[in-house]
């Protein structure tokens, strides 16, 4: 089922009556989302994301706009009419009902032609608590089960109705490391065995890149870019999107564009062709930087972590807006932690230009010699 947002933007009154300003909690946003796709939506706290999962969900109305369901315009349509699943981030399950009363429930409120005889809800009760592998835990109340297992009932509870869409709200956040990762993994597993078409709400990056299909990077209401997970983190529209992707976070530093030349200081960094002469915002992923003896840019060592595979190269720079300049690399190659100084090398395809003046990137072309 694809779902296509048609310039969807949601309104809030202000709570302020004095200073009588409107908050706009997603302003314009039009994107369809493919049928049977896996699509995150990712930002900050406050930038529409979770606004536009309950439009898409019937829970709050758009102040303008459409929504449609494959070619069915829901935008009018209530909640329970939509045919959604939605897990929230508490799990909001009942205490007082069992696992298997608690999947159950959503099949017990439908009526007509949809209404199903006890069988057919016990089999399809089973059927999705098989799916998120929790078919042992039926007559167990929540406060018998752990964290992930709570969550995963909230998923059976949202997939036992066969919905067209489901709508997953920061379903992680209340998990520990590891056990985000493992229902991560097992939400993807789920999604690719049902192919149903799932909008999957986040501030956590790495999550959104590690299960998406699709993501959107959003901020104070507005899209900021949308595409393949690793698409956008190679190549960020701005400045934003930049520094949001990426775990650890790009190296932003200050810098000048000059007669083709990129300064950091009075280092030239690069040369490219295609970019006027300005002030400009630099980045670098952490990946994009090596230790060289001869190396372009030369910074202040401070330290150097080894953590088994690579070793994180820690330094400063005084054109560096981020706390710190760091490289990752091999744990294999030795750095000289008694230097003062170390130097390194960039690699062009992870180091980018921004305009200083509207954070939107700076495309160049790197200059041939020879």
């Amino acid at each position: 089922m694809k779902v296509v947002l048609q310039n969807l933007t949601k309104i809030f009154p202000s709570r302020d009556k004095k200073a009588n300003k409107e908050v706009v909690a997603v302003n314009d946003f039009t994107f369809e989302i493919p049928d049977g796709q896996l699509v995150g939506l990712l930002g900050p706290s406050g930038c529409g994301k979770s606004t536009t999962l309950y439009m898409i969900s019937g829970l709050q109305k758009p102040t303008s706009g459409k929504i449609f369901f494959g070619d069915d315009d829901v935008t009018e349509l209530s909640t329970e009419n939509r045919g959604i699943g939605l897990v929230f981030q508490n799990y909001a399950l009942y205490p007082h009902m069992t696992v298997k009363q608690n999947i159950l429930f959503p099949l017990q409120n439908l009526k007509g032609k949809d209404k199903l005889s006890k069988q057919e809800m016990l089999d399809r009760a089973f059927e999705a608590a098989k799916l998120v592998q929790i078919d042992e835990l039926m007559d167990r109340k929540p406060s018998e089960l752990s964290g992930g297992q709570q969550q995963r009932v909230a998923i059976a509870r949202a997939l036992v109705k066969m919905p067209r869409v489901l709508l997953l709200d920061e379903p992680l956040s209340n998990l520990d490391a590891r056990l985000r990762l493992q229902t991560r993994e097992e939400i993807r597993r789920i999604q690719k065995e049902t192919g149903i078409t799932t909008v999957f709400v986040t501030h956590d990056q790495e999550e959104a890149m590690s299960i998406s299909d699709i993501i959107v990077v959003m901020k104070l209401g507005v899209v900021q870019q949308i595409g393949k997970p690793q698409a956008v983190y190679d190549d960020p529209q701005n400045l934003f999107v930049a520094k949001f992707l990426g775990t650890p976070p790009i190296n932003v530093l200050e810098g000048k564009v000059s007669d083709g030349k990129v300064y950091i200081g009075e280092q030239v960094v690069m040369e490219v062709d295609g970019v006027e002469d300005q002030d400009v915002y630099i980045g670098i992923r952490p990946e994009g930087i090596e230790p060289h003896p001869q190396g372009v840019l030369e910074c202040r060592l401070n330290n150097v972590e080894i953590m088994g595979r690579d070793a994180s190269v820690v330094s400063t720079h005084d054109a560096a807006l981020t706390p710190v300049v760091r490289a990752i690399i091999s744990s294999d190659i030795t750095v000289d932690t008694t230097a003062e100084t170390v130097r390194f090398n960039i690699k062009p395809h992870k180091f980018f230009l921004f305009s200083k003046e509207t954070e939107q990137r700076l495309y160049y072309e790197v200059k041939k010699h020879g």
